[in-house]
């Protein structure tokens, strides 16, 4: 018999069943607290501060870049333009006389030397003017004569006391006004021969003709004042010696006159020439014009040189680059053309500083000589200019610098 404080074997099984599952839990966050110990303690241990030292606060490395002084080389001072050729002579041919086209004695395109034979029209009614002003001119001399013998013999009378003053006084009168008649004879025949001679069209001065525009068997107007509306037969333009006319800015022009100061006005200088896409200045002329005003429209002022031209291969309206020697070489400084960076309408060049830091400076340019460019004004002797590398070399910034050399080719200046 069971009393009211004694279990059986089953109801003891059930009462130590949560003791048990609270004693494995607990050695579960035993495990897991032993662990975060273990854990804590490898940090510890392997951490920076554990060996007494602090984080890597090492600056980065300066930027690379190659600085160089500018090269000093005696060269002489130019200016550079652009231009365009143009006929020393150009003439419109057209007729003095009217008439039937009758030939063309050239092929369009040629070159025709001065006098020869380009056009020709009917003569027929001129050659019929001519005869008419020869007759006239016979009638009048023949009258001329009548009158010299008529006053002589008046003379004589008036001599012998035959004739009267009167009559010698008609006589004398009768022949100034066939003298008069005479003369205006010679005239009519001189206008006539005008008339007939200019049938003939001649080259007036050797050159290239252009394609005729009449051709024979047209009737065609002419004047000899331009008076009244005349027919163009073709254009002729001359070829040897040639212009190259070009716009001089403002600024070249300044250039310019402060060194035409010291050739007292004169302003006859050598160009060369540069035909295309060649960049060697093989051809050889004279800058020998001027103007006298600036444009106020487009702030420029007219040049031009004049270019030998036997070989003919230059065509008025065809582009070249020319360049003016205005001064005797003297030391100028050259720079990499890459090294000078646009600066709105002006230029510029960085230079490092002795502390290595980077520092713009403005600069005036010129032309490109031997692969440099030429700088005028803006930067001294001693600058180091940072010829590579410009992608690192911000304004302001430090960068380390290393030395590198400039080098001048003379062979493509």
């Amino acid at each position: 018999m069971l009393t009211g404080t004694e279990l059986t074997s089953d109801d003891r099984a059930d009462s130590n069943a949560p003791r048990t599952n609270g004693r494995a839990s607990a050695k579960l966050w035993v495990a897991a607290g032993l662990a975060g110990i273990a854990l804590a303690a490898a940090w510890l241990m392997y951490s920076p501060s554990a060996h007494g030292s602090s984080p890597d606060t090492r600056p980065a490395a300066l930027p690379q870049v190659v600085v160089s002084k500018p090269l000093v080389q005696d060269l002489d001072t130019r200016l550079g333009f652009l231009g365009q050729f143009s006929a020393v002579s150009q003439v419109e041919l057209r007729a003095q006389v009217g008439g039937t086209l009758t030939g063309i004695f050239f092929k369009d395109g040629d070159i025709v030397p001065k006098g020869d034979l380009l056009f020709t029209i009917d003569s027929r009614p001129y050659e019929i003017t001519l005869a008419e002003a020869t007759a006239q001119f016979d009638v009048a001399t023949a009258r001329l004569d009548l009158a010299d013998q008529q006053l002589d013999r008046a003379k004589d009378l008036e001599q012998s006391s035959a004739g009267s003053v009167e009559n010698v006084d008609q006589r004398t009168s009768d022949q100034r006004a066939a003298r008069a008649s005479v003369e205006d004879a010679k005239a009519r025949v001189r206008d006539a021969q005008f008339d007939l001679d200019h049938c003939r069209i001649t080259a007036p001065f050797t050159g290239r003709i252009g394609t005729h525009l009449v051709s024979v068997g047209n009737l065609i107007a002419g004047s000899r004042t331009a008076t009244s509306p005349t027919t163009l037969l073709a254009t002729l333009v001359s070829l040897d010696p040639i212009y190259l006319d070009f716009d001089m800015s403002e600024s070249d022009f300044l250039t310019y006159s402060k060194y035409r100061e010291h050739l007292k006005g004169v302003h006859i200088q050598k160009a060369e020439v540069a035909l295309g896409d060649d960049k060697q200045y093989t051809r050889k002329g004279v800058f020998d014009f001027l103007d006298n005003v600036l444009d106020r429209s487009s702030g420029t002022i007219h040049a031009r040189a004049t270019v030998p031209n036997s070989d003919l291969i230059l065509t008025p309206g065809q582009f070249a680059l020319v360049r003016v020697i205005v001064a005797s070489p003297s030391p100028t400084l050259l720079v990499p053309d890459r090294a000078v960076l646009p600066d709105q309408s002006q230029h510029a060049v960085m230079t490092v500083s002795a502390d290595g830091t980077v520092a713009p400076k403005q600069v005036e340019v010129g032309d490109i000589r031997g692969s440099l460019r030429v700088i005028r004004s803006g930067l001294a002797p001693n600058d180091l200019v940072i010829v590579d590398g410009l992608l690192h070399a911000a304004p302001g910034t430090k960068v380390a610098a290393q030395d590198g050399p400039i080098r001048y080719d003379g062979g493509r200046d």
